[in-house]
């Protein structure tokens, strides 16, 4: 459970300190020593409940002082008990009995928040796994960012296998959001994590991915079996050559990063998203690249591109991954992560998660050495 801000904190006091800045410079008819009443509730944003009862007590007993004591109010002792004062005192003892439940129903919402964040975590950490950061000489890096404050985790998903076919990635998107979404980015992971290490060729990977998706969904019913669709791009990356074959599935290309320059991808030739494939009967085409050391690919969903700044405008992936092409992949993502922020004003629209791979760059030839002189 996070503390509060330091100004919250603080704030009962600087409460009290203002009544009393205005008690001396007021007319004497003019008790604002009646403002404390409302000391315990700002108290209980705050504070526990001990807390505010003390607040809450310490405001009886200086609203006191100032109704009766001549040398700081101005005021004759009599003043102590008129029913003017004594009603302030009532009003203010029940504000703080009010104050303290609202501070106690406070901690325990505070509570359950805290253990629901944990939760969420740890099905996080599940689910979206820390890649490897190096497999097979490739250095790896991943980014999830969540459109929701309070949200840890959502519908985008993304996973690195290394397999005997080589090092096989994974970037996805699931339709909507919610609970079924998570649920759906699970199944989706367990199926690719089972048949990446079995299926010999990326096109019956994507395929046995895609039945296991129209399995569950077909299990799950509804008017919307259709509909419960994930666009995804599926990359392999074998260790004995230099090449990424790629299966795209209704998902935004991956971007190649080399020597300055960005080029997508993408040869027309996208499957329909997973689940609608079955629908649609059209075979998975397998596109192959060329990679050189030093490359770098990036894999990411479509809450980068679509993420607006206040004016509307789409954020600008590539002119941007142009600039960023000497960085490795984690000051990249890092880079890429704070500069999202930026654009949208800390408000994403939607879930962002993007996978960077680079192929290790060639050591040079070690030659004798130099005769001593």
């Amino acid at each position: 459970m996070s503390a509060p801000p330091t100004w919250l904190r603080w704030l009962p006091a600087l409460y009290v300190a203002v009544v009393l800045l205005l008690e001396p410079v007021t007319p004497v008819d003019w008790p604002v020593s009646f403002l404390l009443v409302g000391v315990a509730l700002v108290a209980a944003f705050a504070h526990g409940p001990v807390v505010v009862g003390v607040v809450t007590v310490s405001a009886v007993v200086l609203e006191g002082v100032l109704a009766g004591t001549p040398c700081c109010a101005g005021r004759p002792v009599g003043y102590l008990w008129d029913r003017h004062y004594v009603a302030d005192y009532v009003c203010t003892a029940v504000v703080g009995v009010l104050g303290t439940i609202l501070a106690a129903h406070r901690i325990r919402r505070e509570r359950t928040l805290a253990d629901v964040r944990s939760v969420a975590e740890i099905a996080q950490r599940v689910l979206l796994r820390p890649v490897a950061q190096r497999i097979d000489g490739l250095v790896l890096e991943s980014l999830y960012l969540s459109a929701a404050a309070e949200a840890r985790i959502g519908g985008d998903l993304y996973e690195a296998v290394r397999t005997r076919y080589g090092v096989r990635l994974l970037i996805g998107d699931v339709r909507g959001k919610g609970l079924l979404a998570v649920e759906t980015a699970a199944a989706l992971l367990g199926a690719f994590r089972e048949a990446a290490h079995d299926e010999p060729a990326l096109p019956a990977l994507a395929d046995r991915v895609e039945t296991s998706m129209d399995r569950r969904a077909t299990q799950l019913g509804g008017g919307e079996v259709g509909e419960r669709f994930v666009t995804a791009v599926f990359a392999e990356i074998p260790a004995d050559s230099p090449v990424v074959r790629v299966v795209n599935c209704g998902h935004p290309p991956p971007v190649l990063i080399r020597s300055g320059e960005v080029e997508e991808l993408d040869r027309g030739r996208s499957a329909p998203p997973l689940n609608l494939g079955v629908l649609v009967g059209e075979p998975y085409h397998v596109d192959a690249y060329a990679l050189r050391p030093g490359d770098q690919l990036l894999l990411y969903t479509d809450g980068i591109t679509e993420t607006r700044d206040a004016a509307g405008a789409f954020y600008p992936l590539l002119p941007r991954l142009r600039s960023w092409s000497a960085l490795p992949p984690r000051e990249l993502l890092e880079r890429l992560h704070g500069d999202l922020l930026v654009h949208s004003g800390n408000r994403l629209q939607d879930d962002i998660a993007a996978l960077a791979v680079r192929v290790p760059a060639e050591e040079p030839p070690q030659g004798p050495p130099s005769p001593v002189r």
